[in-house]
């Protein structure tokens, strides 16, 4: 499977804070709550926080930022150290930082302090743009895309540029591939670019974001613009009719930072050679999983200094964690596997059963080199990251995990599954990793298989001509 392209990340950083406590009393000189036992971590903001999620992508990610000589600067260059390579632009004033009082894990307030702006460009910064391959620009209004606007202008014309916009900043370059702002950053921005003001208030259902995504894309000259709904998915839109890609699931929690991983994960796809609408789809199923998975508390965001997540070819480390938390929570986990070459209604039928019968399906798929040991040199018929993505795209499944083994024991060991799910057409076979799955108390589950439905089949049918196929 080849790499993670890089990606070039320009923008305005922040330092973010958030304090966790406790509420059990009012203050007894005034009727506001007393937050007791606080607990203070400090993460990536801002574009910051957008290069940290992509390198938790596997990807090579440099970040383009003002920085400073205030202790703000200095904590936030810590918590990068050795996940982003960094290209520092002076700043005016001091980094702008938040501090978010949380009590129970909610908002109870924010402090807001620095003010501190991009001053100019660097010549380093300007050769970072011109040498990517692929950028996103995050966009917190503090002049870091305003003073590289120029050398922005010209990356759009040549490689494909993401920019994910702020109401207080400057509007995408001509010619983005793609911008993506919330329903609320696209009403207010959309009528900004208008040539007179509506008087309209804030409009957030499909309609309005329609109305706002197609005005932004020719105020913007942008080849798209997908306008995030929240739990609801996203709009794409390239003006005119807007395509809805739904979120897979309804994911509680924290959604501070959904925005940037939408946009991380979108600007990576597109680097890696993906079309805008997969990246879309891919975008939204990332941000809904970083919410469902804790938000800026995940592992991709990180409190302290960490390496870039190693680029492999499967997500194996997010199959385990699934499996972790939903066991750690009491929740039946599912796994399934096979090769899955040419994903067809027998597989899909059998993936959305098993997922009926827990709390999490993780796929455990043949790699390249597995199936050929099993099928043949002429076999697999779809490579597997293909497949990977295929079955990523599947609202029934929840990770993903290869194996190179002629059998999946050693990963199931790792995932331990309650519940091991195999078509029904192996039903008169003991399964060589039965008696391991038994061994934690695990069973494994036959499923009805949909007759005449196989990758053989199909590879054979589409083999024959029209005229030998009407015979």
């Amino acid at each position: 499977m080849t790499a993670p392209a890089p990606l070039l990340v320009v923008g305005d950083a922040l330092l973010d804070h958030d304090v966790h406590g406790r509420v059990d009393r009012l203050a007894p000189d005034a009727p506001v709550p007393v937050v007791s036992g606080p607990r203070r971590t400090s993460r990536p903001g801002g574009a910051a926080l957008a290069a940290c999620l992509a390198a938790a992508d596997g990807r090579p990610v440099t970040l383009v930022t003002a920085l400073g000589d205030d202790p703000a600067s200095d904590t936030l260059r810590d918590l990068l150290d050795g996940r982003v390579d960094l290209v520092e632009l002076p700043l005016t004033g001091a980094l702008s930082s938040k501090t978010r009082v949380l009590v129970d894990g909610r908002p109870l307030l924010r402090l807001d302090d620095g003010d501190g702006r991009a001053r100019e460009a660097t010549e380093a910064a300007r050769r970072a743009i011109a040498e990517a391959g692929a950028v996103l620009v995050a966009d917190y209004g503090r002049d870091t895309a305003g003073v590289l606007r120029d050398d922005l202008a010209a990356a759009a014309g040549g490689v494909p540029l993401t920019w994910d916009p702020h109401p207080r900043g400057g509007p995408p370059v001509p010619g983005v591939r793609l911008a993506t702002p919330s329903a609320a950053e696209a009403h207010a921005l959309a009528h900004r670019a208008a040539p007179a003001d509506t008087g309209q208030e804030p409009d957030h259902d499909l309609h309005g974001a329609a109305q706002d995504a197609d005005r932004l894309v020719h105020a913007w000259r942008a080849a798209s613009v997908a306008v995030t709904l929240g739990g609801r998915g996203a709009l794409l839109s390239h003006g005119g009719t807007p395509l809805l890609v739904p979120s897979p699931v309804t994911a509680d929690g924290d959604a501070c930072g959904a925005g940037d991983r939408f946009a991380a994960t979108a600007a990576g796809c597109l680097a890696d050679g993906d079309l805008v609408e997969t990246a879309v789809r891919q975008a939204v199923h990332a941000a809904t999983r970083y919410v469902a998975e804790g938000g800026v508390r995940s592992d991709a965001v990180g409190t302290a200094p960490a390496g870039p997540r190693p680029a492999g070819r499967e997500p194996t480390g997010d199959a385990l964690r699934t499996a972790a938390r939903v066991r750690a929570a009491g929740g039946t986990v599912v796994a399934a596997g096979g090769c899955f070459d040419l994903l067809h209604a027998g597989h899909v039928a059998l993936l959305q059963a098993a997922r009926r019968t827990g709390d999490c399906l993780v796929v455990c798929v043949n790699s390249d080199a597995s199936v050929r040991r099993r099928k043949g040199s002429g076999r697999p018929l779809v490579p597997e990251a293909d497949r990977i993505r295929v079955l990523q795209a599947l609202e029934c499944v929840d990770a993903v995990a290869v194996f190179d083994e002629d059998t999946p024991e050693r990963l199931l060991a790792e995932l331990r599954p309650h519940i091991w799910a195999k078509g029904g057409d192996y039903a008169m076979t003991r399964l060589p990793e039965a008696a391991l799955v038994e061994s934690w108390g695990g069973q494994v589950v036959l499923f009805p298989y949909l007759d005449g439905r196989s990758t053989t089949g199909i590879a054979e049918r589409a083999a024959l001509t029209p005229g030998r196929a009407g015979r």
